[in-house]
């Protein structure tokens, strides 16, 4: 069951990073990710109604239990952040690979962190993890996005490390508290974070670029929550069954670089498409070894 939901969550998140690529694009990113944030929490409201109807607060009702959700909302915004940058000025089908190959990072982490030992077929799947960042890296080089010269690149880098933090730290999480509360406070504290900083800017730095930059309205903008709040649920849902594996869950949700990817190269009809294809089938190939190395 735990693998049906991550798939459903594969398929969630490849439609947000097409909403996301197509609100962001010539677009105030700052307040697209303010109003990321904002329906989010519309749509979890009732979560949070619920809890205070019933007379407490959730989370075990402790001021632990919302510090540490208050933490994984300050994490993720941050990937958020340099994600939505990232993918403005990056072609769907170089940010798309980067960003799937987070769950060898989060493999990595499990080996650090927790101590866990890897099998051959797994150190495999890294290795190649890894090799398909470079080739990426280089495909990028050729249109004007090296590791070397462009930020824009080292912000889908940076926002795919965090984006594995917050994986790591969501096992955590729901081995303590149940999926909903998590997903409900998150998104209201990220609201509240996000507000904060927009205004923030405005009254101390108004003519900074993510402050200044011209809002449009489009219909795409509600999508990006609508799609990413159910591909969190089947998410955390699947993380809290029984014997579910974040490493297992964590590569089976970057399946959704195939759905940004095809939009990229159909719709957007993307430059040296053959030299990602490649690059994109040494990173699948990566993640089937990771989920072979795995036992599934």
């Amino acid at each position: 069951m735990w693998i049906l939901l991550a798939v459903c969550s594969a398929l969630g998140l490849g439609f947000y990073d097409v909403f996301k690529k197509l609100s962001v694009k010539g677009n105030n990113v700052l307040l697209v990710l303010m109003l990321n944030t904002l329906f989010g929490t519309i749509l979890m409201s009732p979560v949070i109604v619920g809890c205070v109807a019933a007379g407490h607060w959730g989370l075990g009702d402790t001021l632990a239990g919302h510090f540490r959700i208050l933490l994984k909302a300050f994490i993720v915004l941050g990937s958020w952040l340099l994600g939505y940058f990232a993918i403005k000025h990056l072609p769907l089908t170089i940010q798309g690979p980067v960003n799937a190959s987070r769950p060898v990072l989060v493999l990595v982490g499990a080996l650090v962190v927790f101590g866990e030992r890897l099998n051959a077929l797994q150190w495999a799947g890294i290795l190649l993890g890894f090799a398909s960042l470079f080739l990426i890296s280089r495909i990028g080089a050729a249109e004007g996005f090296s590791l070397r010269g462009s930020r824009w690149l080292w912000m889908a880098v940076g926002a795919t490390m965090l984006g594995a933090v917050s994986a790591l730290y969501d096992k955590y999480l729901l081995g303590m508290y149940r999926p909903l509360e998590v997903q409900a406070w998150y998104s209201l504290y990220q609201c509240a974070i996000m507000s904060a900083v927009i205004l923030l800017m405005r009254r101390f730095a108004p003519h900074a670029a993510g402050a200044a930059s011209k809002f449009s309205w489009r219909w795409s903008i509600p999508c990006i929550s609508l799609f990413l709040t159910a591909a969190d649920i089947a998410y955390f849902y699947s993380l809290s069954q029984p014997g579910a594996m974040i490493s297992v869950v964590s590569m089976i949700r970057r399946g959704s670089v195939l759905v940004s990817f095809f939009y990229g190269v159909v719709v957007l009809r993307e430059s040296h498409v053959r030299a990602k294809a490649a690059d994109l089938l040494v990173l699948l190939l990566s993640l089937g070894l990771l989920v072979a190395g795995s036992g599934v």
